[in-house]
C-alpha cells in the first residue's frame, strides 16, 4: 500500500517515518515553521512545506500526521484548519495524533496502559489530552492516536552529553521512566496505516521501564567512560520543566502494539537501543587522524 501523507510538524519521529516510507513509494509532504529544518525533511524523503504560511493543499492525500506541539489553547493545527479538515474527514483514510504518556499522569510507579483514564498533573499532558479530544471531536475522521513515552535515537540520548561532560546521574528511589527508540515509533505508524483501525488508541514505549541512572550509567559503559557523579534529586539544580518530569512515576504498558499490529519492537529495551547507537556512531567516526 502507498499513498501521500501529509505530516504537520515533521520533527525526529516524522522523519523516521518518512525514512520508512518513501523507499516504498509514498509521497510525503511534511510542514516546518524553521527554514534551517528544510534540507533534514527533504533528506528523509519528504516535500518540505514552510507553515504556518499559505493554507495547506491537501487534494489528493490519504493519510495525515500530526505532531505539532499543542499549546493552552489546544492545538495549533485545528486552530488553523479545523473547517477544512472537517470538511475533508472522509477523504482520509487514517490519521495519526501523536500524543504523550504525560497525559497519564502519576501513579507511584504502577502499570498503565490505553484503558487508564487520563490524569495529568503537568501542564503539557493536560495540553495533550485537551488536544487529543478535539481530534475526536471531528466526526467521521480516523483517527489513531500515539502516545509516546520518552524518545531516543541518532542524535538524540545520552551519547553526546557524557562526552561534553557535566552529566548526572539524578537519584530518586522508586522512580522509573518509559522510552521508545524512533526507529520503533516509525514502524508502530506504518503498521497501523496497513490496517487502520479508527479510535484506536497505543501506547508507544519499548519492554523495560527502568531509572533514567541505569540508562546513563550503561551509557557511559558503552563509551569507556567513568560514571557520571549521583545526586539526589532534592539537591539536584534543574529546570523546572527537567524537575516536572520526576514529579510523574510510572510504567507503561505495550501489549496492544504487539496483539493488534503485530509489532515486534527493533529495540525492546534500553541495553539494545544504546547499544546499536554505540555501534553507529563507532562504525560513522572518521579514522585516527583523519
Amino acid at each position: 500500500m502507498t499513498g501521500t501523507l501529509f505530516s504537520f510538524g515533521h520533527g525526529y519521529s516524522a522523519r523516521a517515518l518518512s525514512r520508512e516510507l518513501a523507499p516504498q513509494g509514498w509521497r510525503i509532504i511534511g510542514t516546518t515553521r524553521d527554514d534551517s529544518q528544510v534540507e533534514a525533511i527533504r533528506s528523509a524523503g519528504a516535500e518540505p512545506l514552510i507553515w504556518p504560511g499559505a493554507d495547506p493543499d491537501l487534494d489528493g492525500v490519504t493519510h495525515l500526521l500530526i505532531s505539532t506541539a499543542p499549546k493552552a489553547d489546544g492545538d495549533p493545527v485545528l486552530a488553523a484548519l479545523r473547517d477544512q479538515i472537517t470538511a475533508r474527514a472522509g477523504q482520509f483514510q487514517w490519521v495519526g495524533y501523536l500524543s504523550t504518556t504525560a497525559v497519564y499522569g502519576d501513579h507511584q510507579g504502577g502499570w498503565v496502559d490505553e484503558t487508564t483514564p487520563p490524569a495529568p498533573t503537568a501542564e503539557r499532558g493536560r495540553w495533550r489530552v485537551r488536544a487529543e479530544e478535539q481530534w475526536a471531536e471531528i466526526p467521521g475522521l480516523p483517527l489513531h492516536i500515539f502516545r509516546l513515552a520518552g524518545i531516543y535515537g541518532p542524535g538524540r540520548g545520552p551519547f553526546s552529553k557524557l562526552k561534553r561532560g557535566g552529566l548526572r546521574r539524578i537519584i530518586k528511589p522508586g522512580q522509573v521512566f518509559s522510552r521508545i527508540h524512533v526507529d520503533d515509533i516509525a514502524q508502530v505508524l506504518a503498521a497501523s496505516m496497513q490496517q487502520p483501525n479508527p479510535g484506536a488508541i497505543y501506547n508507544v514505549c519499548d519492554d523495560e521501564p527502568v531509572p533514567p541512572q541505569d540508562v546513563i550509567g550503561y551509557a557511559a559503559e558503552l563509551q569507556g567512560l567513568p560514571l557520571p557523579p549521583a545526586v539526589a534529586f532534592d539537591e539536584a539544580d534543574m529546570t523546572p520543566m527537567a524537575r516536572s518530569f520526576y514529579n510523574e512515576n510510572k510504567r507503561v504498558r505495550n501489549d496492544r502494539i504487539k496483539s493488534e499490529l503485530s509489532v515486534t519492537l527493533r529495540y525492546p529495551n534500553y541495553r539494545v537501543g544504546l547499544e546499536a547507537l554505540h555501534r553507529q556512531s563507532t562504525l560513522a567516526a572518521p579514522p585516527e587522524g583523519a
